[in-house]
């Protein structure tokens, strides 16, 4: 506890120092004077003495977690509690980490007289991912008489997490998220038989060969068809670059972020979707090693764990090593699934590397690979018009980096990999079309 004299403390040493000056020649006023400064003395020590006592009976509780969006305002709720309650008036702040910008600086709260816990919602706006544990509570309020102001700060024990922001990509699949149970929906035709064997019947005219179970047939001395059914429950794992070009920066709606913040988000918003249809979903995250790799499951619960395991990623300084991640994964993945790539192959060595690598993992396994399209890589004369001369050559470069891109594509292509080059601003909805695209045709 600091005590720092109030103004009207200043205000009362000020008017003793006129007459402490006049005692000094004039004797008569000496025992005046005395007595008026050690009276004040008296006075603004036992105001100090009652104020701070007053501090002990104020404590501060905060959650032990507070859960944040990236860039969206949140609130940490703060409880005061008073075993013996009074009205008092306090200036209230919470110091948080640079990181944090908080919708005020600070507040004159006014804590009731019958009540032991008063409540207030501390409003700010993380502008970074991660996690953090250094917060500070501080007040200050008068004492008694009102000469002293008594300050009090301390370290509180509350965890800050500041998850991605999800908000703006969920706004662009509200059909998919909207929960409505069924009203509302539409059924759509799944393209082809099914790849699931569901039983065995009778022969009809205009059962396929490849439909007719020999053995069954063989056995019962008629012909016999396998009935398959639509593959409901099926795996999907998105797996992320962390290497040295996803710290590549971008602004979406106005926020300077890197490339691999996109990734978290749009990886986060296609898990939600995988687990809203019921499937089962996995997550993998890369640079010169395996950083994170977390095994196919299902419910909240997991979505959940994916997103605890990677809401503090950051970018690395690293190029990736594709030889260790493909053997990572046909180690780890057994039954055949979608495996959704979010990665960038600008640099023509690490796109060799991946094209080198990639095909172990499409003989068993459904490969997508989805980079993010830089400023100025598109085709030529498919923009705005040139306004001078010197954009000729950045747009004849960003045509050689779009050729670069299509190539790989086809490179990919024969060996039953998919590449696409997306839009950052609609990423997430792009994997979730992907995504959907692929249950709907039955592919896996």
């Amino acid at each position: 506890m600091t005590p720092v004299p109030a103004q009207r403390l200043l205000v009362v040493v000020a008017a003793l120092v006129p007459v402490a000056a006049a005692a000094g020649p004039l004797a008569s006023l000496r025992p005046l004077a005395l007595l008026l400064g050690v009276g004040a003395f008296v006075v603004a020590l036992l105001d100090l003495i009652l104020g701070l006592a007053r501090p002990a009976e104020i404590a501060i509780e905060v959650p032990d977690v507070v859960r944040f969006s990236k860039d969206r305002a949140g609130a940490i709720p703060v409880t005061f509690v008073r075993p013996r309650p009074a009205a008092l008036r306090i200036r209230f702040a919470l110091g948080l980490p640079a990181t944090f910008t908080p919708a005020v600086e600070e507040l004159w709260i006014d804590l009731p007289g019958d009540a032991k816990q008063s409540r207030i919602d501390w409003m700010a706006t993380p502008r970074s991912r991660g996690r953090d544990s250094s917060v500070l509570a501080c007040f200050e309020f008068f004492s008694r008489f009102r000469l002293w102001t008594l300050r009090r700060r301390w370290s509180v024990p509350c965890e800050l997490r500041v998850y991605p922001n999800l908000f703006s990509e969920r706004r662009q699949l509200a059909a998919l998220f909207l929960a409505r149970g069924q009203f509302g929906a539409k059924l759509q035709r799944t393209v082809g038989r099914g790849r699931e064997f569901e039983k065995l019947r009778e022969y009809l005219p205009g059962d396929g060969f490849d439909e007719i179970h020999w053995k069954a047939t063989a056995k019962r001395g008629h012909p016999v068809t396998k009935v398959f059914q639509v593959e409901r429950t099926q795996e999907i794992y998105v797996i992320l670059d962390a290497s040295r070009l996803s710290a590549r920066p971008l602004v979406h709606e106005g926020v300077r972020q890197t490339a691999l913040e996109r990734y978290l988000t749009a990886a986060l918003v296609l898990l939600l979707a995988a687990e809203r249809q019921g499937d089962h979903f996995g997550l993998m995250v890369y640079d010169d090693r395996v950083r994170l790799s977390l095994k196919a499951g299902y419910g909240e619960g997991h979505y959940a764990a994916c997103r605890e395991a990677i809401y503090r990623l950051k970018p690395s300084q690293v190029s990736p090593d594709m030889a260790e991640v493909v053997r990572h994964l046909r180690s780890r993945i057994r039954r055949r699934a979608l495996l959704v790539f979010l990665t960038d192959l600008a640099d023509p060595v690490l796109a060799e590397d991946f094209a080198r690598h990639v095909k172990l993992l499409s003989r068993q396994h459904l490969v997508f690979v989805n980079q993010l399209r830089a400023p100025g890589v598109e085709r030529l004369f498919s923009g705005e018009e040139i306004a001078d001369s010197d954009e000729v050559y950045s747009k004849l470069a960003g045509h050689a980096r779009w050729t670069e891109a299509k190539s790989l594509a086809q490179t990919l292509k024969p060996l039953g990999v998919t590449a696409s080059l997306l839009e950052h601003e609609t990423l997430a909805a792009e994997l979730v079309t992907q995504y959907l695209a692929v249950k709907q045709r039955q592919l896996l």
